[in-house]
């Protein structure tokens, strides 16, 4: 598997030979028995190298989570004396992964030096799939649908703003009316995206219309295109206090009960959490109560015991 998967990631069998330390007829014999094994032909021979053909797309695609699985039991059953030892899969959310992933991965340096982590970025529909599937052992999520695959806790509540270029003059302290997003061209996440609906909904309720300028799937180039003045956006304070603190965004809350969102913590039910994931969950939920705390993770309500 680790040979089908270094040839894969570097489309030579002479390139993932020198990758995993062994000589090329080794990786070309554990090739030939795996292909033998699974029944079918895993990758074309071409002048760009190996590609992988659809069987062998299917195939990398459990491979490399089987042996997450393995590498992940491995530590766990074999770890340093006196020390709780796992690798383990964290989804973050992008609005706030900036401001969770340094202290987290700091503070399991400093509790936990035998677990490794693995951090993820995603939105919410597709962290929940990532769970699912067992590529990640635990995520963050904006109020998931009810799934018996998953077990939530609801952490925190966060207030939603609407944000534009800092010649708007928004205040966080100054909420602004609904109405206000029909006022300009929006920036909003693509469909199927739990915003996105919550926008469309509650104008649609309040018979507001709305122009949508840009639609797009990246947090990064939503920013862009608000502070290039192409659009006002809806997003937490959080996912634009970089920008606030550089004078190129500027926000104000939404005076309306439904523009806030839950953020849970979820841990599949299909597995045995283990003892490293548990730290894990931990450590992250102390890192975000201390955001909170502290004052760094604005217009927020802290929701857990």
């Amino acid at each position: 598997m680790r040979a089908f998967l270094a040839i894969a990631d570097t489309g030579s069998v002479t390139r993932a030979a020198e990758v995993l330390h062994v000589v090329q007829p080794a990786v070309s014999r554990q090739l030939k028995l795996l292909e033998e094994d699974v029944g079918a032909p895993l990758f074309e021979r071409g002048r760009q190298g190996m590609v992988l053909t659809s069987d062998g797309r299917i195939l990398m695609e459990h491979a490399r989570r089987a042996l997450r699985e393995l590498d992940s039991a491995r530590m766990e059953i074999r770890p340093t004396p006196g020390t709780i030892a796992g690798l383990v899969h964290v989804g973050l959310l992008p609005s706030s992964c900036e401001l969770l992933a340094a202290p987290l991965v700091a503070a399991l340096r400093a509790q936990y030096c035998g677990i490794q982590v693995s951090l993820s970025v995603g939105y919410t529909d597709h962290l929940s799939r990532w769970l699912e599937s067992g590529e990640i052992d635990v995520a963050l999520l904006y109020d998931p649908k009810p799934s018996p695959g998953l077990s939530v806790e609801p952490l925190l509540e966060e207030a939603l703003c609407l944000c534009g270029p800092a010649s708007l003059g928004l205040h966080r302290d100054r909420p602004v009316p609904l109405r206000m997003l029909g006022d300009a061209p929006l920036v909003l996440p693509s469909r199927p995206h739990i915003l996105r609906g919550l926008v469309e909904h509650a104008c649609a309720v309040a018979g507001i219309p709305i122009t949508v300028a840009a639609e797009t799937n990246a947090l990064s180039v939503q920013k862009d295109l608000v502070v290039q003045g192409l659009g006002l956006s809806v997003l937490p304070s959080v996912a634009i206090s970089s920008e606030i603190e550089r004078a190129l965004l500027c926000a104000a809350r939404i005076d309306q009960p439904e523009f806030s969102r839950r953020i849970v913590m979820a841990l599949p039910t299909t597995r045995r959490t283990s003892t490293a994931v548990r730290c894990v969950t931990t450590v992250l939920q102390e890192c975000m109560k201390q955001a909170v705390d502290s004052g760094v993770w604005l217009d927020t309500l802290w929701l857990a015991d």
